[in-house]
């Protein structure tokens, strides 16, 4: 049998989304793939802080994560490279000339930084862990990265920001968007590039329309049974949902064990 080099969504691939807790037959899964000498890898949006957590609780020493930015083999942490620097700062301008809040993740950790309290006068506290600090100074121009920026806008006026087109952005709750690096694939092929990988033996498993960027047409793409209707129609096979232990019911019909 080839080496194949698996690539894992965490949430609602590797974890049922509704609890974040990872599937049992999942991690078994992982670890008969890696028994039987394919190398397996994360592949997540996840900051490399957020992300590094799940990976030593699981045992996984690989891991594509900060949307592609960030490189993790071994158990060590090869590259992160934060947002790209002129567009992330005319989005930003824009945003505040507009009148919405915004928050500036600096460095790679829950910190945000902002000039005022627009941003949570808008929409509120986030619902993730995060430390705001707010100074009526701060300008992120004064700073040489950004990894991350929350932008208090609806759906509807998030059509109206011009720059929003030059960067990777999503959308888990209606109240805010956040922008940060979306190039998973260009991790993947980065990651590949460092192990030795072949681009035809990589197989990536995934849910939601995040995860449609990783779903070339060289690799092998499993979508999973929960997954989002545009991932599934991209996808090479459909899984039976995380829960339906759908991980290793895939690895195992397709004899990679």
């Amino acid at each position: 049998m080839d080496k194949k080099f698996f690539f894992f969504d965490i949430d609602g691939t590797l974890t049922v989304r509704e609890t974040g807790v990872m599937v049992p037959s999942a991690l078994e899964a992982v670890r008969k793939l890696e028994a039987a000498g394919h190398f397996v890898s994360i592949a997540t949006g996840r900051a490399f802080y957020k992300a590094v957590p799940f990976a030593k609780k699981h045992g996984f020493s690989n891991m594509v994560c900060n949307g592609g930015h960030g490189i993790y083999i071994g158990g060590e942490l090869k590259e992160n490279r934060p947002m790209e620097y002129e567009p992330s700062l005319a989005l930003y301008r824009e945003a505040i000339e507009k009148g919405y809040g915004v928050l500036v993740a600096l460095d790679d950790s829950k910190k945000v930084y902002a000039r005022d309290f627009t941003f949570i006068e808008q929409v509120g506290i986030r619902r993730e862990p995060t430390t705001y600090i707010i100074d009526d100074t701060f300008d992120p121009a004064d700073y040489p990265e950004i990894f991350k920026m929350y932008f208090s806008v609806t759906e509807e006026q998030e059509k109206g920001l011009t720059h929003l087109k030059d960067l990777g952005h999503l959308r888990f709750v209606p109240q805010y968007m956040m922008c940060q690096p979306d190039e998973k694939l260009d991790g993947i092929f980065r990651m590949l590039e460092l192990v030795g990988g072949d681009p035809e033996n990589v197989v990536v498993f995934g849910d939601d329309v995040n995860d449609l960027v990783m779903f070339d047409p060289r690799f092998y793409c499993v979508a999973m049974g929960n997954g989002h209707p545009l991932l599934k129609e991209k996808a090479d096979y459909i899984a039976p949902a995380p829960a339906e232990d759908g991980i290793f019911r895939t690895c195992e019909a397709h004899g990679w064990f």
